[in-house]
């Protein structure tokens, strides 16, 4: 079977599953649709639709969309059959039931950003920075019923550098998953895939760390941590969520600040843990066990995010203040 002849459906929500689509739409795979979640509800009265990154560029392509509230819903299903695909594509999506990732003869695969059987999960980029991790990377794998454990068909290795952040990890894996995609699907049409059950990767002494969902209180900053896993968390959330801290003024106050940008400075001092130093115009550190935290880039709510210089120059209520 051609390219052209390969039947392929689509799924995916945010920017990130957009490079993967466009990689088959200007490589001139048959993309017979595309399911994207419904369009959000914004602005103050959510009386605004905003669409997905990847409805967007499937609307500029002129590819077929469905946009299914739930995924066993008859008439959906009906839909999709219709569609008579050969091949399901899944990147940054959902869970599917198996009705759905079943129904293609040739099945369905999924691109998840880590290499599995580590980090499964909805937020692999980030528990992998956060971790402190010196390598990541991208696995194609067949979908089944358990989330994320399916046999996977390829990988790629990527190197994390100690001043990445998990915007830039994304941005690479991004990029590198459009070009896995299309290979994966280009084996799979030439018959030379040999997809490995993961249980063949987890040897005894394996240790599976997981890559749940990030919430708000999983951002807030624990400062009783060492100066390394500081930093990790910081960069392993920044640019967003971000990670976030609770600033304790002398009369009691409290201000939330998110950090986007730190640096690690390991050194022995007396100084409490939380307690800030400070002097009121170029930088503001905040001691741990083993150091100090030295910030560098942070937002208070509601004001942008600026470098620690402007933030001193304009807040004159750092000195006394703790970090909790």
């Amino acid at each position: 079977m051609d390219k052209k002849d390969l039947r392929i459906v689509y799924m995916g929500t945010p920017e990130f599953a957009v490079e993967s689509l466009k990689r088959l739409v200007e490589g001139g795979y048959n993309v017979v649709g595309v399911i994207t979640m419904p369009d959000k509800p914004m602005g103050r009265h959510g009386s605004v639709l905003q669409p997905s990154p990847v409805k967007e560029y499937a609307v500029s392509q002129g590819l077929k969309i469905l946009q299914p509230e739930k995924l066993k819903d008859e008439v959906f299903l009906e839909e999709l059959r219709a569609l008579k695909a050969d091949l399901q594509i899944v990147v940054a999506f959902r869970m599917l039931p198996e009705v759905v990732w079943a129904m293609p003869p040739m099945g369905t695969f999924n691109l998840h950003a880590a290499l599995l059987p580590q980090y499964r999960g909805a937020a692999p980029i980030n528990w992998a920075v956060i971790n402190g991790d010196k390598e990541t990377g991208i696995t194609t794998f067949f979908l089944q019923h358990e989330i994320d454990t399916g046999d996977i068909i390829q990988q790629v290795r990527v190197p994390i550098e100690d001043t990445d952040n998990v915007g830039i990890v994304y941005d690479k894996l991004m990029m590198l998953g459009g070009d896995l995609v299309l290979e994966t699907v280009d084996a799979i049409l030439a018959g030379t895939i040999r997809p490995i059950p993961q249980e063949e990767l987890i040897q005894p002494e394996t240790e599976l760390r997981p890559a749940p969902k990030i919430f708000k209180e999983t951002c807030r900053i624990d400062w009783n941590s060492n100066v390394k896993k500081v930093y990790d968390f910081v960069r392993g959330l920044s640019p967003y969520p971000a990670a976030w801290t609770e600033l304790v003024l002398p009369d009691g106050n409290r201000q939330v600040i998110k950090v986007y940008e730190t640096e690690k400075v390991v050194k022995e001092h007396t100084h409490p843990t939380g307690y800030i130093d400070t002097d009121g115009k170029n930088y503001f550190r905040v001691a741990v066990k083993d150091g100090y935290v030295n910030f560098r880039t942070l937002q208070l709510a509601g004001k942008k995010r600026m470098d620690v210089g402007d933030f001193l120059r304009g807040y004159r209520h750092v000195e006394g203040s703790l970090v909790e």
